[in-house]
């Protein structure tokens, strides 16, 4: 195999169209004009071209991106509404935002080991003509053995962006060392001793508002969803003190976390989650229903065509894009181990509900999510504003709706009844979830965290 020769991290303007006939080759797929381009805009850029390496993979950063080392900044977060390139693996407890919903271009390089198998394996001499197809998730993966690296790349709405990027990534024959966390030496290097072997294994504190509700887990609950003879087990409903927070904390957060809280939520997936969720795997959702928490699973797909995110659905592939998350869902499900006829709910932002040609287009899509899921066998459930997606759902007749609800009005009100925009003949009892305050800091058992609150009396796994 051919290594990249050793690139500076600077470059002057006469070495820049060099480095892009190196980055973005044609031959290596891109069309002579599109690297014609590329090279002019570089030039164009006065020398701020650079690349970054870790471990044995040097990677191209665009111009306006930044780059995190997250070995020196263990605290930072992995968000995909930001083009970045982040380098490392994350520490325990990420400092995330409450809630990030939407997707940029976005790479994370990260050690191999430790993590989860990679669903697509790369030969460094391949990496030129990677390509990055259009997936639901709006994401890919890629192994390097060679280099001791897996790369997470995202996407907004347009993959070959990303594609370009990652084709412009080449192995290096040296490894630096790599640096430690902070107050901790810097690691040795670990390079494979034989080709293709890979390395060794791999925000202020407030306190929250004192509620004095029950925490009750309730009996099995009649649902349309569980075939005949299936029951519901132990915790299909909860009534309680929930938070959400943009990805999973630690199993040392939660644990703190506990005394104060019955309910937590999940993002597993969708083309519109915004944070890497370094944490979140089978062992973690074992690990905290054992600590008593019960599990809200939320999966964060397109939105609405008149919404505030890029990632949409349009009027025309609405259904047909409904039914695609409900089987991603249903598989990202299952892979974080959580049983069938337990409740998945979809996250649909709050949008222009004046507008009669979109709030259609939702209906649609939520029919198709509903019909979809329950066809995968697991309870579909829907997450929205109270004054848009589920008053919206609520008043429709003529689609299928969903068997449960978590909505979204931050009046401070910790009660799911008595709403102004649902009435309270709309999906009772035990399935309702409200979201009463947006993102804030709280700190619990010496923890702080950036979360959402919500009072629960619905249905959870």
């Amino acid at each position: 195999m051919r290594h990249a020769v050793l690139l500076g991290g600077v470059f002057g303007v006469a070495a820049i169209a060099p480095l892009v006939a190196c980055l973005w080759p044609a031959a290596a797929g891109a069309p002579a004009d599109e690297a014609a381009a590329l090279s002019r805009a570089a030039e164009a850029d006065s020398g701020r071209a650079r690349v970054v390496q870790y471990r044995g993979v040097r990677v191209p950063v665009p111009a306006g991106w930044t780059v995190h080392r997250l070995d020196r900044d263990p605290s930072r977060c992995v968000r995909y509404d930001r083009q970045a390139v982040y380098l490392g693996r994350p520490g325990p407890q990420p400092d995330c935002p409450a809630r990030l919903v939407g997707r940029t271009e976005a790479v994370h390089v990260a050690p191999l080991g430790g993590g989860r198998a990679s669903r697509t394996v790369v030969k460094g001499d391949k990496l030129a003509s990677v390509t990055v197809r259009p997936t639901t998730g709006h994401e890919t993966r890629l192994t390097l053995p060679e280099a001791g690296v897996s790369i997470t790349g995202v996407y907004g709405t347009d993959p070959a962006r990303l594609q370009r990027i990652l084709r412009g990534a080449r192995l290096t024959s040296a490894w630096p060392e790599e640096p430690g966390r902070p107050g901790q030496p810097a690691s040795p290097d670990r390079r494979p001793t034989r080709r293709g072997a890979g390395p060794g294994p791999t925000d202020e504190p407030t306190d929250g508002p004192s509620l004095n509700l029950p925490s009750l887990i309730g009996p099995p609950v009649d649902t349309p969803d569980a075939p005949d003879g299936v029951e519901e087990t132990e915790g299909a409903w909860v009534s309680g003190k929930g938070f959400d927070t943009c990805t999973a904390p630690a199993l040392a957060s939660m644990r703190a976390w506990r005394p104060s809280f019955k309910v937590t939520n999940i993002y597993i997936g969708g083309a519109a989650r915004g944070c890497a969720q370094p944490n979140l795997t089978r062992g973690w959702v074992r690990e905290v229903r054992q600590m008593g928490y019960r599990i809200t699973p939320t999966y964060v797909g397109l939105q609405a065509p008149c919404g505030h995110r890029r990632q949409r659905f349009t009027a025309r592939n609405a259904a047909s894009e409904g039914g695609k998350a409900a089987v991603d869902a249903a598989r990202r499900a299952a892979r974080l181990g959580i049983p069938r006829y337990r409740p998945i709910y979809f996250d649909m932002e709050a949008y222009g509900g004046k507008n009669a040609s979109c709030r259609k287009a939702v209906l649609r899509f939520v029919d198709a999510w509903v019909r979809g899921l329950r066809e995968q066998e697991y309870k579909p459930c829907l997450y929205s504003s109270a004054q848009s997606g589920i008053r919206d759902v609520g008043r429709a007749d003529g689609y299928s709706k969903p068997g449960c609800i978590w909505f979204a009005n931050w009046d401070g009100r910790a009660r799911v009844y008595g709403d102004p925009h649902l009435p309270d003949d709309w999906w009772p009892p035990h399935r309702r979830i409200k979201q009463y305050r947006g993102g804030h800091k709280e700190r619990h058992g010496g923890v702080t965290l950036n979360i959402d609150s919500n009072i629960a009396d619905g249905s959870v796994y």
